[in-house]
């Protein structure tokens, strides 16, 4: 079924797009022909305003030749290039070829400007106040939109600021975490967890690991059954780098902190994605990248 609308729509945008010129010619063939009979003034009687006459004048020769030039060019332009459905065009002209195209200008120009980072540690350009700026606008054209201007996140959204890490701060994981991107994936839990009441008790167990405010009761009540969860957290709720897992222990909370906001992600629970750069940024402006944002928890040396 979505075969045949995309076809239909493809011949329709076609259909209407040359019915459109050869209306143009139509019109302009019809007012050439048609003879209005003039006033001796050379007036054809219609008045507007009380005294702005409409003269009985051919159309100038001028603005006849640059109407069928007009149509003429658009004839020219929707055989060289894409505009009649999806007919490709014989330049084979795309908006995603141009853009490709400037991007790699783009990186030809920058790669002087990089090559000067690419040898250099992680641990290195974090205390190098050039590397720094640069990988300060990387950050803010390709990161900040969800992990903020002063990349603390958000709910939902990791702070890189900090020393808490889902898959592991060091230089090479960030890398990689840019690199390829990531996808955090909690299944919902409820069923494995038991009732309702089993829930809020994990949930109030979950509060106790971090000694944040819990009913300590509850929180007895739900040790064994966050057996359920340890598959991920660890017996001990530190998380598990390798799966993404958050420490639970540390009373830093991505999305949202609370009985009721544990309780939901055990019901529910929770997908995220962090889209790969790659492609997208090149080797180096990766690594300038990442240096930056394992500076922004860790205390580099500077020259």
């Amino acid at each position: 079924m979505s075969d045949f609308v995309d076809g239909f729509w493809s011949v329709y945008v076609a259909g209407a797009t040359l019915v459109g010129i050869a209306a143009c010619l139509l019109l302009l063939w019809l007012t050439a022909r048609k003879k209005v009979a003039a006033r001796a003034d050379n007036t054809t009687g219609h008045v507007w305003d009380g005294d702005l006459t409409e003269m009985n004048n051919p159309l100038p020769l001028w603005w006849v030749g640059l109407f069928i030039g007009t149509v003429v060019f658009s004839l020219l332009y929707l055989v060289a290039y894409p505009g009649l459905g999806t007919y490709e065009g014989e330049l084979k002209w795309t908006t995603r070829g141009e853009y490709e195209a400037e991007m790699q200008d783009a990186r030809k120009q920058l790669e002087p400007l990089y090559a000067r980072f690419t040898a250099r540690k992680p641990e290195e350009l974090a205390g190098d106040s050039a590397a720094m700026a640069v990988g300060e606008r990387l950050f803010m054209n390709n990161c900040a939109q969800c992990h903020g201007s002063d990349a603390r996140g958000s709910k939902g959204f990791p702070n890189l600021a900090d020393a808490d890490w889902l898959h592991g701060g060091a230089p090479e994981k960030i890398v990689e975490t840019i690199t390829k991107g990531r996808v955090g994936s909690m299944p919902p839990m409820a069923a494995a967890v038991g009732t309702p009441e089993d829930v809020k008790n994990v949930a109030h167990y979950v509060l106790s690991l971090s000694n944040s405010p819990h009913d300590s009761l509850r929180a007895q009540l739900g040790r064994s059954k966050f057996t359920a969860c340890a598959a991920c957290h660890g017996p001990g709720g530190k998380g598990n780098p390798m799966l993404g897992a958050p420490n639970l222990t540390d009373d830093i909370w991505l999305h949202g902190w609370g009985e009721q906001a544990i309780v939901n992600m055990i019901n529910n629970g929770k997908t995220n994605e962090m889209p790969a750069q790659e492609g997208k940024l090149t080797d180096a402006q990766i690594h300038v990248l990442a240096s930056y944002v394992w500076g922004l928890s860790n205390k580099p040396p500077r020259p």
